[in-house]
């Protein structure tokens, strides 16, 4: 990550005070206001910078300092706005906020590549309108909560702060992953670098914690794809498709049967968390499958060895409220699963190109669906009553990694 020429800088401490929680839409109108104001200037100095570049093959330092001071205010307003950070940010987009942007010193680009690059950025925009999303991309930054992933986790830690004046550290390493996106995107469109936005999520953020989660994600296999199984992918995946519906209905019924046994015993019996586990996994295999996260055809089921794999640990003890509530109590889960749901769809349009151009599934993608299916895993999971462990929403270190310093979700198990 070190070489990335925009890089997120992130020392928030997850402290929020739940007033200005409460009130944080209001208080930032002032810094909306200032941003659609510098972003008129901005996208003037963009033009005059395009000219520049394509005659010079670099951008002027002056054009350049503008533009990421800037982008860097931007990146600010957005994470105050989206409760990734708490002080109220400066009005100069100058460094050293929480939730920061570092972005080098101007380097030789390509001008072909800057002549193209508004057509060239057309994917980048399509996986940033996932990651953040729910207003129009104005003045070169999104400042609206609305939808993608980024607005549903500042969605939910707003409640989670007006309750414990805290930002989960699952939900703000997963606004600061759509931010980190979005700034080098402002980067590239800016021309303030060649560098095109990586979606990989394990390479976004400068720390990620390392945690052993009852229900994990196993990510192997080669990027090498197939193309004639790319071209006729949605096809092929028809007879897994029709399986996974009928056996969805059986899993209902298991799942009843599994909340009634478990609110009596305070654990799930062996046979019902077996069947409902191969189920989860065939599930994330179809998706992995279907999505082009993975290439083998899937077994039928549910076996593990697929190379995108969920890792499910065995029946533990279950608090028999979680569970009763198990229902209610997954909702959050199940809305931030939805806007990761919006960033595979992305990730699957976007790599069904590449891999039918290159033969080859782009690393970054893979490991940002990797990601979408990982909390789709422990999200289902939670409500299967295969563990109370609450779903983990950012962003992990691969496993083997040392453990960061973490501050853990509260919502989640202690990272390991």
């Amino acid at each position: 990550m070190n070489d990335r020429p925009v890089q997120l800088i992130v020392s928030d401490d997850l402290q929020r005070t739940r007033v200005t929680v409460f009130f944080r839409l209001i208080l930032a109108i002032p810094h909306l206001i200032w941003l659609a104001l510098w972003g008129i200037a901005a996208w003037v100095a963009v033009i005059v910078n395009w000219v520049a570049t394509l005659i010079r093959g670099q951008s002027p330092d002056a054009l350049h300092s503008f533009l990421a001071a800037y982008v860097r205010y931007a990146i600010h307003v957005s994470a105050y706005l989206l409760l990734a950070a708490a002080p109220f940010p400066d009005f100069e987009g100058r460094g050293g906020y929480p939730v920061d942007v570092r972005i080098a010193p101007p380097a030789p680009q390509s001008r072909w590549r800057v002549f193209f690059r508004l057509i060239l950025a057309i994917p980048a925009l399509m996986i940033s309108s996932a990651l953040i999303s729910g207003s129009a991309r104005t003045y070169g930054a999104y400042y609206s909560y609305g939808f993608g992933l980024a607005g549903a986790a500042a969605f939910l830690a707003w409640f989670v702060g007006v309750a414990q004046a805290r930002t989960p550290r699952g939900l703000r390493d997963a606004i600061a992953y759509a931010l980190s996106y979005s700034a080098q995107l402002d980067g590239y469109l800016f021309l303030l670098t060649d560098r095109y936005p990586d979606s990989d999520p394990q390479t976004a953020l400068p720390e990620l914690p390392s945690r052993h989660d009852p229900i994990g994600l196993t990510v192997a296999g080669s990027l090498e794809r197939n193309r004639l199984t790319v071209l006729l992918r949605a096809i092929l995946a028809i007879p897994h498709l029709i399986w996974l519906a009928l056996w969805s209905l059986a899993a209902l019924l298991a799942v009843l049967a599994n909340w009634f046994v478990t609110l009596a015993g305070g654990i799930s019996p062996a046979w019902l968390h077996n069947f409902l586990a191969a189920f989860l996994r065939y599930q994330q295999h179809v998706y992995a499958y279907l999505f082009l996260i993975a290439d083998p055809f899937p077994g039928f089921t549910g076996a593990p060895g697929y190379p995108i794999d969920p890792t499910i640990a065995p029946p533990a003890p279950q608090n028999r409220w979680t569970v009763g509530f198990r229902f209610v109590l997954a909702i959050p889960a199940v809305v931030l699963s939805s806007a990761y749901g919006g960033v595979l769809l992305v990730v699957a349009v976007l790599g069904w190109f590449a891999c039918l151009a290159t033969g080859r599934m782009p690393h970054g993608l893979r490991n940002a669906g990797a990601l979408a299916i990982r909390y789709a895993a422990q999200a289902n999971g939670y409500v299967l009553l295969l563990t109370d462990a609450y779903p983990y929403s950012g962003p992990i270190a691969p496993p083997g990694t040392e453990p960061a310093a973490a501050l853990a979700d509260p919502f989640a198990e202690p990272a390991a």
